[in-house]
């Protein structure tokens, strides 16, 4: 399914839960949430939308290897006696910027989301936050694996709600988990209408679960996916007005 499909399913699913939640009032932070973890499970495909966002610095990668690699260069040149040793650093540094022109996109692609995860997991140890140091590792490890592999299975779905459950307890905001839990779970159902279908129990067991209607990028495809977002948002928006009425008002 494709990535503004999830996105839709996981934004109407976000208003979902606070319609059939009792104690959860609506709340549009919560439907941004959902909608962001509705993305998640996609990070291990190198054209998904939460990808690309979050490799934003897949750019400045190949320049941070042959920057560092000049910066060795100098230091050798200028520091080390004439050697081995500087033989060897001037070997290094030519090395690491050969490395950096010749990466290519989905290689630093997958370097950018290891430092912006590498990043949050050292933030979460230094604030003493669990929840971002699991985010963090769940980034940072996503890129490397195949798609439609651990990040589409049951587990992957309850680590990303115990991540909530904790920032819930972090950060004070009741519904974290909900919200979160939802939307990811949205994209596995809803990829679970496509012709693969999805493992939820690997490595358990390698069998894929799945209701064969959608044909991901086919025009008939696509238009199916069109009308479950607005069969599914229109009887979510109707669950909204039978529980708020004329105060469904987003807080």
């Amino acid at each position: 399914m494709r990535g503004s499909s999830h996105l839709a399913i996981g934004l109407i699913t976000g208003a979902g839960i606070a319609a059939v939640v009792p104690d959860l009032k609506l709340s549009l932070p919560g439907i941004a949430l959902a909608g962001f973890s509705s993305l998640a499970p996609d990070l291990d495909h190198p054209g998904s939308r939460l990808s690309k966002r979050l490799g934003f610095a897949q750019n400045f990668v190949r320049w941070a290897f042959a920057g560092a690699a000049v910066l060795l260069a100098l230091y050798a040149h200028f520091n080390l006696p004439a050697g081995p040793n500087k033989r060897v650093a001037l070997t290094a540094a030519l090395s690491m910027f050969l490395i950096g022109m010749a990466m290519q996109n989905q290689s630093a692609r997958k370097l950018a989301l290891l430092f912006t995860g590498v990043g949050a997991v050292l933030g979460g140890l230094y604030w003493e936050m669990l929840w971002l140091s699991l985010l963090g590792a769940f980034v940072a490890t996503a890129p490397f694996t195949t798609h439609r592999s651990w990040t589409h299975t049951i587990w992957a779905a309850a680590l990303w709600t115990y991540i909530g459950y904790l920032a819930n307890k972090d950060l004070g905001w009741h519904g974290v988990a909900a919200y979160a839990g939802a939307g990811y779970m949205s994209h596995l159902l809803a990829d679970t209408l496509t012709k693969s279908g999805i493992r939820y129990f690997l490595p358990l067991s390698d069998k894929a679960i799945k209701l064969p209607l959608i044909s991901t990028g086919s025009a008939t495809g696509n238009m199916l996916e069109v009308a479950i977002c607005v069969g599914y948002g229109l009887v979510v928006a109707l669950l909204l007005w039978q529980r708020f009425g004329t105060t469904l008002l987003p807080i």
